[in-house]
């Protein structure tokens, strides 16, 4: 019985051992100018900056876990979110993970949000401060129905799809992904002013958040911008694929991390010795 409880505490140690990214110890900033390398997906961060803890017009959820820091251009963006959000009596803006200090692969969680580009951003706007322990075990408000289809009409507030549009008519803003059925709503809200919408991509999960992903900046020569969204406010037949049955096929071949930039690489190789 010993030696099974033994062989079993190995493979858990050694599956968390691979889930671990070297990203994770790298726990400061790099110094240099700010430059955002790579692709979202594959890349990392020179000269990230922290997202202020304390903030009337925001809070940090899970400050513990130190996934607060992204571009100067994305801490200004939830600055000025969130003032947004606060003069027009929203609610509570809820920050949730931006980018590690160096960017880089997460062990878990995110495929994206490795050059400091990208912050989820919580659809619920409290109307009273959390205390400092329900930030670090936030509960997310699941948006959707059981079947996908819809939103919950009882978790569904007007404050949630203005939220949205603000981000969405931030210039600096080039994607914000969230659920389908969240699309959906929005689509069926946003009467006659709808250019905002060709922003918002319906994508798997993001029941109880939106994606807001920034452009690359225009100093940053190695990062990898997004081609532009298509044109359209993306609530036809685009919108409407996402509820077909989805036709059965083969498993989905799990991919190892493609290699990194050469520059994140050095960088990384650099910064572990």
């Amino acid at each position: 019985m010993k030696r099974l409880l033994f062989a079993v505490a190995a493979l858990a140690f050694s599956a968390a051992s691979l889930a671990a990214t070297p990203w994770q110890n790298i726990r400061h900033p790099i110094s240099g100018a700010p430059q955002s390398i790579g692709a979202f997906a594959n890349g990392c961060i020179v000269g990230a900056q922290p997202l202020p803890l304390n903030s009337p017009d925001y809070q940090v959820m899970r400050p513990d876990q130190r996934r607060y820091f992204g571009h100067p251009d994305l801490v200004l963006f939830i600055q000025r979110l969130s003032t947004q959000a606060h003069n027009l009596q929203l609610g509570q803006m809820l920050v949730g993970d931006m980018g590690m200090a160096a960017g880089g692969r997460f062990s878990g969680g995110h495929a994206s949000h490795q050059t400091g580009l990208d912050v989820d951003i919580w659809l619920q706007l409290p109307k009273s401060r959390w205390s400092a322990q329900q930030l670090l075990k936030p509960q997310p408000l699941d948006l959707v129905a059981a079947d996908g289809k819809s939103v919950l009409a009882r978790h569904w507030q007007p404050e949630i799809a203005s939220l949205i549009k603000l981000a969405a008519n931030d210039d600096e803003v080039s994607r914000i992904f969230v659920n389908p059925a969240i699309k959906k709503q929005l689509c069926a809200d946003a009467g006659v002013d709808r250019d905002w919408l060709r922003k918002v991509r319906p994508w798997f999960a993001h029941r109880a958040h939106m994606h807001v992903r920034l452009r690359c900046p225009p100093e940053s020569l190695e990062c990898q911008d997004q081609t532009p969204p298509p044109p359209g406010d993306g609530c036809g037949a685009e919108l409407e694929s996402w509820f077909a049955p989805k036709k059965p096929g083969a498993a989905p071949v799990k991919r190892e991390p493609p290699p990194l930039p050469p520059s994140c690489q050095a960088l990384l190789d650099k910064h572990l010795l």
